[in-house]
C-alpha cells in the first residue's frame, strides 16, 4: 500500500502574521501557542536536590567490595574453595553500587 500523499499549500505562519513578525498574536499563549498556566509551581527545598553524605560512601564501598570479592575469588584466596556464589555476590555488590548511583544527586 502506498504512503498517503502530502498535502501542499496551507498556512506556516498563524493566521494574522507575516513571515518577518515577531510579536506574539496572543500574550496568555508562549511561542508555541500553549496556553500559560495559572497554577503557581513552588520551588524544590534545597534539601531534596542533594543526597545524603552516606550515598556517595556506600556506593563506592559496593563497588570495591564487589571488585574485591570477584578478585580474591580469581586468585583462589577465598574460604570454602573456588564456589560459583562468589561470583554471583561479587555481582550483586557491584550491582548495587550502579542502583546507589542512580540515587544519587
Amino acid at each position: 500500500m502506498a504512503p498517503p500523499k502530502r498535502k501542499t499549500g496551507g498556512r506556516t505562519t498563524p493566521k494574522g502574521t507575516k513571515p518577518g513578525d515577531t510579536r506574539p498574536t496572543n500574550p496568555t499563549h508562549n511561542e508555541h501557542g500553549v496556553a500559560a498556566s495559572t497554577r503557581y509551581t513552588p520551588p524544590i527545598p534545597s534539601y531534596v536536590k542533594e543526597s545524603p553524605r552516606w550515598v556517595p560512601i556506600l556506593m563506592f564501598a559496593l563497588f570495591i567490595v564487589g571488585a574485591l570479592i570477584i578478585l580474591l575469588y580469581y586468585l583462589g584466596a577465598v574460604p570454602g574453595g573456588r564456589s560459583n556464589y562468589y561470583l554471583v555476590a561479587g555481582l550483586a555488590f557491584i550491582l548495587g553500587g550502579l542502583y546507589t548511583a542512580t540515587k544519587y544527586h
